[in-house]
């Protein structure tokens, strides 16, 4: 199994299991969607909190150049970390959603 394959794995085993968990409000649901042709894999949260209309993306990563892109993460898990101790190495890890200049100062990838 090649590194992508292999990331691709690893990304979609975390992300359903987050997803799985219920919300306190039992009217906001989190949806795992994944484009494994693409490489593109997200939770969004779809759903109503006091009569308002709740729909966003708390947790997105991509594969691209066979490196695994963290894009967004609002949530508290350290998303990078559980790569880690599945196997993937730093150097294949972007924290993308920093910016080129703050990444060279973090143990991952730049890009």
């Amino acid at each position: 199994m090649d590194n992508v394959d292999k990331y691709s794995n690893l990304i979609q085993q975390i992300l359903q299991e987050y997803a799985s968990y219920k919300s306190l409000n039992k009217d906001i649901e989190g949806k795992f969607v994944c484009d494994t042709k693409n490489h593109h894999y997200q939770i969004v949260n779809i759903g109503w909190q006091n009569k308002v209309r709740v729909y966003g993306c708390t947790l997105h990563l991509d594969i691209k150049n066979g490196k695994t892109w963290i894009q967004h993460n609002t949530t508290e898990i350290d998303i990078a970390e559980e790569l880690v101790n599945l196997g993937v190495p730093k150097h294949d890890i972007v924290i993308s959603f920093h910016s080129l200049f703050k990444r060279q100062f973090t143990e991952y990838a730049v890009n």
